[in-house]
């Protein structure tokens, strides 16, 4: 056993004095995973692993500081067999070994741990649950209140008067009454809920088939597990079956899930208390650890370091002598120059002539990239060393401005930076390469190589969090807050007030930004460096794309303004009808906008079933709720009419011929590289995603979209790859037979599902087996698909049952991607592409739900997301080699769009499918299904 050197309490029994302390039971190994799966990896200059270290004390000092008047206790697993694994050799069974870059990290854990002076438990052969367990157990008959700060649902077992239970993920807490509130049972018949639905994760078998509503069903029905064991005969259907198939399991299932209260432990209650704080060891772990927020903290309380764990710790930065590896990024000095003389200009080229890499940020003005100019170019050539040149900056009133200000000429200026910025073999670092490109641009620099964006990098590392601006990343990478815009400007001044701030005074909001970048873009691939797949998803798929992006978005898409006009037109029209016809069928006028005036109209005047009420208590007007009122009343089918028309209007036929550039005549959609979790793409400016085909009218703005003179569209659509991916990742025979064989797999499910010959399919079969296998992708329940086709959840349930009967390799996998998602708390794409799963132990049911549903289609859609990625980069380098007259303008879901001549139509359609098919090697084939015409709705 471990612990840390405990300090002392005036009295031997707490509980004969005054008011015991709470005691905080932390399951360190609970924060442990939580910091590694939930949080983006991050590596030292060392490569050494530090995110869960920092995850994990983070963690302990905030609950530490949440609870200062709490003694605070953390117990570890420790390595090797339990009692558990000797009673089932299939306990935990199905866990995969832990990372070598989470283990690497428990040693230093542990270390910092005991150098805070907290009491530390590390018991062989005993689990931390077991450990706390024991630890609860005595507290409480000592009568001292106890927290227990875990991620587990299992210790909920533990909640009684005197124990409660936070949560890590949500500092949620659950005392008797938020256990019975949470899961529907008492505290006490938590093992037999646990025993019944069993446990994926630690492999505890449970009754198959048993989920948390049948078994909170039992148990209040029975009272106990040995009151439904006692029923069993009683209990009808299938899921009774399976309930008397697995009496026998059923007791070892209870006795794997009872967290032990017993075990011998050589500590008592009273010595878990504080010992006294090593700050010197902390000050050297830290700078080990290269922790600067941490060791800034300790220096400025006069702390030296100590030698640690054998090593000499690193110079604190800032000290004398203090020397840095080539990937320490703080640096020594900060040394920021306005260059506003052609002497500066000179040495700032010639410096940026011996860097290998260099940073750009560019200080700009303007809505749409196409029409953004450039107020100054800030350049970083090393750590800390940062220059700013204005070029043209200028006062409230518009005009151009030079004393005092000392501008350089914007022409000559970019004509001596042209070639350092085109140079291939030189590494130009910037957050948000493909807009500084497109600016760029504009003066006619064509922005080489892009091999270093900080946006991107931190949105792979992780791609959950919005948090991508270069101030986010500088706070988490870099421990530093910079300079925000608002200070710079004044409070309640837009961007466009740049141009008015002197020179000098934006020196040094531009220049730590350009240095920023340097420092960030070499930290971030420091990071990661420490995996393999992420770089490869890093350096193989996202940085080539932005040159992909780059060019679409220049070539922009041709607009038919006329046909879009006579379409708004025409909607206005059908509008006004609609609207006189909703206050005919209302008997009176009102505001079809009006949540309110709606509400009294269906519920209160027409007396209509109210399905749902908002937070505030009133009856839902919401479209779902519409859409089922629908079905039996012409009203609410009016106003969803209504509703979508009027969006379609003014969404995109009033708004998109405004969107048009003056200069190219064209639409220039910009492509959002760094925004979906799983990896794909979206538009703006217009978004071209959400763009309704299912109707005649959303068509007809796809038919607006039209081809150049003399030219044609090629749209190229993948076929079903989601499905395809489902195939190939959960092996199933039925779905690879039916994809490998060029089969109808819609018409083979609804074969399988309705239990009919496959040529005896009706339309309404097959439709309906469209919805599971793309419902079931999605995480549909029973409920979702019977709205869908139109039958009783207990049809669906049943439709769902043969699905699983028939694909039963697609349950087994959607089990073990759950299961390893719960364990890890993120999942994989087929090519590496992480996607983090934080709401995964939420205490939230419907957040944990959200995120189940997730894990099960992220790795198929975020894998689609990769592929297209892949065919989009192949087939680019291929247009830019080839003599084609032919250009990429569209990328929307798995689609994309091309501009070709009619002579070139067969060799781009050619070149385009056999690309795209060989994008990935799966264990079914990719289709692509390729159509032409003058306009993308003929095309598609």
């Amino acid at each position: 056993m471990t612990t840390s050197q405990p300090g002392s309490q005036s009295g031997s029994n707490p509980a004969s004095q005054q008011a015991p302390k709470q005691l905080i039971l932390v399951d360190g190994s609970s924060y442990l995973f939580r910091a590694f799966h939930a949080l983006p990896p991050l590596v030292n200059s060392k490569q050494q692993p530090t995110g869960a270290v920092k995850g994990v004390i983070n963690m302990i000092r905030s609950l530490i500081k949440g609870h200062p008047d709490s003694n605070v206790a953390i117990v570890f697993d420790a390595k090797g067999k339990t009692f558990r694994s000797d009673l089932y050799a299939d306990y935990k069974a199905h866990r995969p070994p832990m990372p070598d870059e989470l283990r690497s990290q428990i040693e230093p854990i542990h270390q910092i741990v005991q150098a805070m002076g907290l009491p530390m438990l590390v018991i062989p052969g005993v689990e931390a649950d077991d450990v706390i367990g024991t630890l609860a157990h005595r507290a409480t008959e000592l009568g001292i209140p106890t927290l227990v700060s875990t991620g587990d649902k299992d210790l909920a077992q533990l909640v009684n008067a005197h124990v409660t239970l936070m949560n890590t993920m949500n500092n949620e807490t659950l005392d008797v009454a938020g256990v019975e509130a949470k899961f529907g049972i008492k505290p006490e018949q938590i093992i037999d809920f646990l025993a019944l639905t069993g446990d994926k994760a630690d492999n505890i078998p449970g009754v198959p088939g048993v989920g948390p509503k049948t078994a909170v069903k039992w148990l209040i029905e029975h009272g106990s597990m040995d009151g439904v064991i006692a029923n069993a005969d009683s209990i009808g259907g299938k899921i009774g079956e399976r309930l008397r198939e697995n009496l026998d399991s059923l007791r070892l299932s209870y006795e794997l899930a009872t967290i032990k209260l017993d075990c011998e432990l050589d500590l008592s209650i009273e010595e878990l208390v504080p010992g006294v704080e090593d700050a010197e060891a902390l000050l050297g772990l830290f700078s080990e650890l290269e922790f600067k927020s941490w060791v800034k903290e300790l220096e400025t309380q006069g702390v030296k370091a100590n030698t640690v764990a054998g090593s000499e710790a690193e110079p604190a930065e800032g000290a004398a002598g203090a020397t840095h590896s080539p990937l320490d990024v703080t640096p020594n000095a900060i040394h920021y120059t306005l260059v506003d003389s052609d002497e500066k200009l000179q040495a700032l080229v010639r410096a940026l002539e011996a860097a290998p890499r260099f940073a750009v940020n560019l200080e700009t003005e303007g809505e749409h990239f196409l029409d953004t100019a450039i107020l100054g170019v800030a350049l970083s050539t090393e750590l800390g060393v940062s220059a700013y040149i204005p070029l043209g900056h200028r006062s409230e009133g518009g005009e151009l401005t030079d004393e005092p200000w000392h501008q350089l000429d914007r022409e000559v200026v970019l004509a001596q930076l042209k070639p350092l910025l085109e140079d291939r073999l030189r590494i130009k670092a910037a957050h948000d390469l493909k807009a500084t490109g497109h600016v760029l641009a504009n003066y006619g620099i064509d922005l080489q190589p892009a091999k270093a964006d900080v946006h991107l990098a931190s949105y792979v590392l992780n791609s959950v969090t919005s948090r991508h601006a270069l101030e986010d990343i500088a706070r988490h990478y870099l421990d530093h807050a910079p300079i925000e815009l608002e200070t710079l400007l004044g409070k309640g001044r837009g961007k466009l007030a740049k141009a008015a701030v002197a020179p000098a005074a934006m020196l040094d909001y531009a220049a730590e930004r350009a240095d920023l970048v340097l420092r960030a873009s070499l930290m971030l691939e420091h990071a990661l460096a420490a995996d393999a797949r992420l770089e490869q998803i890093y350096r193989r798929f996202e940085l080539p794309l932005v040159t992909v992006l780059r060019t679409m978005e220049q070539n922009g898409i041709a607009l038919d303004k006329l046909a879009l006009a006579r379409q708004s037109d025409e909607l206005g029209t059908q509008l006004n009808k609609l609207e006189l016809q909703a206050h005919e069928l209302a008997g009176e006028p009102f505001n079809l906008g009006s949540p309110k005036q709606l509400q009294a109209i269906l519920y209160e005047k027409l007396g209509l079933p109210m399905i749902k009420k908002t937070k505030t208590g009133q009856p839902s007007t919401a479209e779902p709720i519409l859409a089922e009122l629908a079905e039996e009343y012409e009203l609410p089918r009016v106003i969803l009419e209504q509703r979508s028309l009027a969006k379609l209007k003014s969404t995109y036929t009033d708004k998109l011929p405004l969107q048009v550039n003056a200069h190219s005549g064209r639409i220039h959609s910009t492509f959002q590289q760094a925004i979906a979790a799983t990896g794909r793409l979206s538009s703006t400016d217009p978004n071209l995603q959400n763009i309704p085909i299912r109707t005649a009218e959303g068509r007809r703005v796809r038919q607006a979209f039209v081809s150049g003179e003399g030219k044609c569209l090629l749209a190229a659509d993948y076929s079903q790859v989601e499905l395809r991916i489902m195939a190939h990742l959960s092996q199933d025979p039925g779905l690879l037979k039916a994809f490998s064989s060029a089969q109808d797999v819609h018409r083979a499910t609804a074969a399988d599902v309705f239990g009919v010959a496959l040529d005896e399919v009706s339309a309404d079969q097959r439709r309906s087996a469209k919805a599971i296998n793309f419902g079931l992708i999605y995480g549909m329940s029973a409920f979702g698909l019977a709205n869908q086709i139109g039958v009783s959840r207990g049809e669906a349930a049943e439709y769902i049952e043969r699905y699983f009967e028939k694909y039963p390799g697609v349950r087994t996998y959607m089990d073990e991607t759950q299961a390893l998602a719960d364990e890890k708390g993120y999942v994989e794409t087929l090519f590496g592409r992480r996607l983090y799963l934080p709401d995964i132990h939420a205490g939230n049911g419907m957040l944990r739900k959200a995120a189940q549903r997730t894990a099960i289609n992220a790795p198929m859609q975020g894998t689609a997301a990769d592929i297209i990625k892949r065919a989009m980069i192949d087939i680019q380098n291929w247009l830019s080699e080839g003599s084609l007259d032919a250009r990429m303008l569209l990328q929307v879901h798995d689609e994309l769009v091309f501009e070709v001549s009619e002579a070139d139509l067969a060799l781009l359609a050619d070149g385009v499918r056999f690309r795209m098919v060989s994008a990935a090697a799966l264990d079914v084939p990719l289709v692509v299904d390729i159509g032409t015409g003058t306009n993308w709705d003929q095309a598609h």
